[in-house]
């Protein structure tokens, strides 16, 4: 079912785009990187990922059009995830996965309403090369590497059909402070429904379009105006959690039920042009057998030349 919806998701995405595709072009480009590296210095469960959006569209105004369609984000992500012990795990750990990802989504308003949907479909096992990537780049620097035994064990390859949702708006709080509500849903690879908040003190970022990071929740600017400054930002967010093809319970892992998000950051950009990210994020326990939560970094930078 996911899998049909997925496909018919983005056929209708690129078919209401036809008749005015002569007029579409690039707006921008946004991208971050997440790691605990950044955050608690640890190398564990959602241990390293990277998302980057393309966006083309006719035009951009300062919102995105009220047209399903009309503004298309190319999803292109990667993540690898891993127990605590990457040597020898406890048993209840979550086993090894590594994950690839490509999509096509749209972002449109309906009055005071701002929307997003899309499919992404999703590569899952040995088959993506994270696991080789993750042990080569460990080698080099000298960092403890993943063991056979849990690269052997990894979640296995297979192809997942994604489908995401997302409805938020956005309200005025003084002069420069916007406060925004969400509610999203996810079904495929993991399927959940998520309610949160994110709040922005500053004039950076207003007018820009900005995408949510699916593993911190942090959101990154992938249309950017001319703005010079910083602004800083808090979000959390609550999640119901049915199913996760990461957490397999045939492996003896039990995923929990309700997933908590707590995340703070800063974004800035000089007057030459320099654009910057930096933010931490609280991510709560996953699966039980957890013992507590961690925290990951996000960056993201640019630099004009």
């Amino acid at each position: 079912m996911i899998k049909y919806l997925t496909a018919a998701l983005c056929a209708t995405i690129v078919l209401s785009g036809v008749a005015d595709a002569q007029d579409r072009k690039r707006l921008g480009y946004g991208r971050l990187i997440t790691n605990d590296f950044f955050g608690d210095g640890e190398d564990r469960w959602r241990t390293g990922g990277f998302q980057s959006s393309r966006i083309w569209g006719p035009t951009w105004q300062g919102r995105a059009p009220e047209g399903f369609g009309q503004l298309l984000e190319l999803r292109l992500a990667a993540e690898i995830l891993a127990p605590d012990d990457i040597r020898t795990p406890a048993p209840g750990d979550r086993p090894y996965a590594g994950a690839l990802s490509a999509g096509l989504h749209t972002h449109f308003v309906r009055g005071l309403m701002e929307y997003s949907v899309g499919g992404d479909i999703v590569f899952l096992g040995p088959q993506t090369k994270l696991d080789e990537f993750q042990d080569a780049f460990h080698d080099t620097f000298n960092i403890v590497r993943p063991s056979d035994a849990v690269r052997n064990a990894q979640i296995g390859n297979d192809i997942v059909p994604n489908v995401v949702l997302e409805a938020g708006r956005s309200i005025a709080v003084g002069g420069a402070s916007t406060l925004r509500p969400f509610v999203e849903a996810r079904a495929g690879v993991e399927t959940m429904v998520r309610a949160g908040v994110d709040f922005t003190y500053g004039s950076l970022g207003h007018g820009d379009l900005l995408i949510r990071d699916s593993v911190s929740g942090q959101r990154y600017r992938a249309v950017e105006g001319e703005w010079s400054g910083y602004s800083f930002v808090l979000g959390a967010d609550i999640a119901r959690v049915s199913d996760s093809k990461l957490l397999p319970s045939d492996r003896g892992v039990t995923a929990e039920d309700v997933r908590e998000r707590v995340r703070a950051g800063v974004m800035w950009r000089s007057e030459t042009g320099i654009t910057g990210f930096y933010g931490l994020t609280y991510l709560g326990e996953e699966f039980e057998g957890q013992d507590e939560g961690q925290i990951v970094g996000a960056v993201r930078w640019r630099v004009p030349f």
